[in-house]
């Protein structure tokens, strides 16, 4: 059997290799190829699979559209390796720019691969329009979120929900321990440009808090020893904060801290998973912004909030990312003991939906259970 993967993502490399772990698990000799990151890279073997993350995992249509040539001419080579390499099946993790269009143009080749979408598209949130034309182009839909599931099946696309995979890669990471009194924690993303617009704006807000927190100590992660660098760079503009910087830390923070600070993305629903009363930030090029504004039929950026329906954390977006606003809402977290258990406790259901432990095992048996039939 062989597998042809198309990651574009940090998350979507880790997605990958959890699915080529579990497939290997269950079924003996299956060779995979395709495009991913180290972690794919590196279990699928030397060449089999095009590790393009550094230059892929481009943030808003302006950089899209910089490196429009280069994804044009990846594409070109995905195309020739599976009609080539004839694979069992094309599993798309996440990535829709790229993946859904390559979906397109395989149902348009007629490929005899079946072809699976690992993670949905957000497309609930900003086209629901495409779900129809997913439906088809793909031969199954792995979703990782409850709601998913029936939106996809109305369109008559087999749709499977497996559960979140963070929740295997989250409990590992839990750490023994009190929260420590009066820390703030700073998640500004994993992104050099997210980075250099939140950064400061939480260094902003953390200056504030700590003009009438004496005892207030401030840490923040990084995602990398160079990005610990930038970081760096941008906190001595603010020498009234004393800002450690760790790297790759996150999750243990977030366990320590009383509070945070953190950038829209992946990191909402780890904060959660780890009970962190936080704020969200989101700051973008406005060019960027007003676009995803008109596209984006949500209430919420946040996926707690989504999961939710309702803004169990506070949103701060774009104009809205003000020093003062933050820091009056992240105070009374730090603050107010029972604001925080509130918090929390808002939290626990969220997780719940989320289901069990187990995602990447679950979709293993749901790719070959595709291909086998």
């Amino acid at each position: 059997m062989t597998l042809y993967l198309v990651a574009g993502e940090a998350s979507g490399d880790a997605r990958g290799a959890e699915l080529i772990r579990s497939l290997r698990a269950r079924r003996d000799g299956i060779e995979f190829r395709g495009f991913g990151g180290p972690r794919m890279a590196a279990l699928a073997g030397a060449g089999a699979v095009h590790d393009w993350i550094g230059r892929a995992a481009v943030l808003g249509i302006i950089d899209v559209v910089r490196n429009y040539a280069y994804f044009r001419r990846q594409f070109a080579v995905a195309l020739e390796e599976i009609a080539r390499q004839k694979p069992d099946a094309v599993v798309l993790i996440d990535y829709p720019g790229f993946n859904l269009r390559l979906a397109a143009a395989l149902k348009k080749a007629r490929t005899e691969a079946k072809v699976i979408d690992y993670i949905s598209p957000q497309v609930w949130a900003w086209n629901m329009g495409r779900i129809p034309r997913m439906a088809q182009v793909l031969d199954l839909m792995i979703c990782i979120f409850p709601f998913e599931k029936p939106l996809y099946e109305q369109s008559g696309l087999k749709t499977v929900f497996v559960g979140h995979p963070m929740l295997d890669s989250l409990a590992g990471n839990r750490v023994e321990g009190e929260r420590e009194e009066n820390l703030l924690g700073l998640f500004p993303g994993s992104r050099e440009r997210e980075v250099r617009k939140i950064f400061p704006v939480m260094l902003e807000a953390a200056s504030l808090l700590g003009q009438t927190r004496a005892g207030l100590r401030v840490e923040a992660a990084a995602a990398s020893g160079e990005m610990r660098e930038r970081m760096a760079e941008i906190a001595r503009r603010y020498p009234e904060v004393r800002c450690e910087l760790t790297v790759k830390t996150s999750h243990e923070l977030m366990q320590r801290a009383t509070a945070g600070m953190v950038a829209s993305g992946t990191a909402t629903l780890e904060a959660a998973y780890f009970g962190l009363p936080f704020v969200l930030l989101y700051k973008a090029a406005w060019l960027t912004f007003l676009i995803g504004r008109r596209l984006v039929k949500v209430k919420w950026l946040g996926m707690p909030n989504i999961l939710a329906d309702r803004e169990v954390v506070r949103e701060f977006l774009q104009e809205e990312a003000r020093p003062a606003a933050i820091a009056a809402e992240v105070g009374r977290l730090l603050d107010n003991q029972e604001a925080r258990a509130a918090f929390q406790g808002n939290l626990r259901p969220v997780i719940a939906s989320l289901g069990e432990p187990g995602a990447s095992a679950r979709a293993a048996e749901a790719v070959l259970g595709s291909v086998l039939v």
